[in-house]
């Protein structure tokens, strides 16, 4: 039995359905109705991250976990679920942190706790593998409203480039890690196959869906305003701290791990667009 936490995100939905297609695996949250919507099929548990005893008796059988938590005001949540895994007798502990982790230069709140976790997952006892990701291409979703509405999206530093990485190839390694021997007491970094701009990213959509689509620069002050009215100050602060990382080029490497885990080349900004071109209308 392998468990899955997120399975309801963009991450652990991709990796509880490919794993219910051969393996037996429970998914566990606080909606047992959303979590059975996000992996039909799966063993739909109820618990809470800030109960341990609801995560033991949730865990209770299992081989192996993925764990994706997303509460950085919450460190206890991290520290439960590896306590379960313990009291549960579990083989394998498989982590999504971030590729931030490994930039000294980011001292954001968001880095700080993931890096945080990372030591909890390294101190645990128990076989781990970290997945260390940098953004998602589906992040890209967010621009749908303005590109159905205006054919334009507004972001701050439109030229700066980022080796964003496709959610798939994020999970699809996640399930070689969590199944597959010799993934243990491991980091992997997770790309895409080269770095790539919003400018750029804007000009393959407006390839896909066979219409114009402009690129607009807005200062990072208000890109900033905009996160303060949707976040808490410390995430807001973050993202300003992430957008100037990426304007001073700390995202753009290139790192050959999906590769090699999954046997193939890491999917393209593209190939992500093609394949979600009805998103943006």
């Amino acid at each position: 039995m392998i468990v899955v936490t997120g399975a309801t995100g963009t991450v652990g939905g991709h990796v509880a359905r490919l794993l219910s297609a051969h393996h037996p695996i429970r998914v566990l949250g606080r909606s047992r109705g959303r979590l059975r919507e996000a992996a039909p099929g799966a063993d739909a548990v109820g618990a809470d991250f800030a109960d341990r005893r609801s995560l033991e008796r949730a865990l209770d059988g299992a081989r192996a976990l993925f764990v994706v938590t997303t509460d950085p005001s919450r460190p206890d949540h991290d520290e439960n679920l590896l306590a379960a895994a313990r009291t549960a007798g579990m083989e394998h502990v498989v982590k999504l942190s971030a590729l931030a982790v490994t930039d000294e230069g980011a001292t954001d709140l968001i880095t700080a706790w993931q890096r945080e976790n990372e030591e909890r997952v390294r101190a645990c006892g128990l076989a781990w593998t970290i997945l260390r990701p940098r953004s998602f291409m589906s992040n890209t979703l967010s621009w749908a409203e303005s590109i159905r509405a205006s054919g334009a999206v507004l972001t701050p530093q439109p030229h700066s480039r980022n080796a964003s990485v496709d959610p798939r190839d994020v999970a699809e390694a996640a399930v070689v890690a969590l199944t597959a021997p010799g993934h243990g007491q491991r980091h992997y970094a997770l790309t895409g196959p080269e770095p790539i701009s919003p400018a750029e990213q804007c000009e393959h959509l407006a390839e896909v869906l066979a219409r114009p689509v402009r690129c607009c620069e807005i200062p990072l002050e208000r890109a900033y305003l905009s996160w303060a009215r949707r976040y808490p100050a410390p995430i807001a602060q973050a993202l300003l701290d992430s957008a100037r990382r990426q304007g001073e080029g700390a995202k753009q490497h290139v790192d050959p791990a999906v590769e090699k885990l999954l046997g193939r080349p890491a999917r393209s900004y593209r190939d992500w667009a093609k394949d979600h071109a009805e998103r943006f209308g």
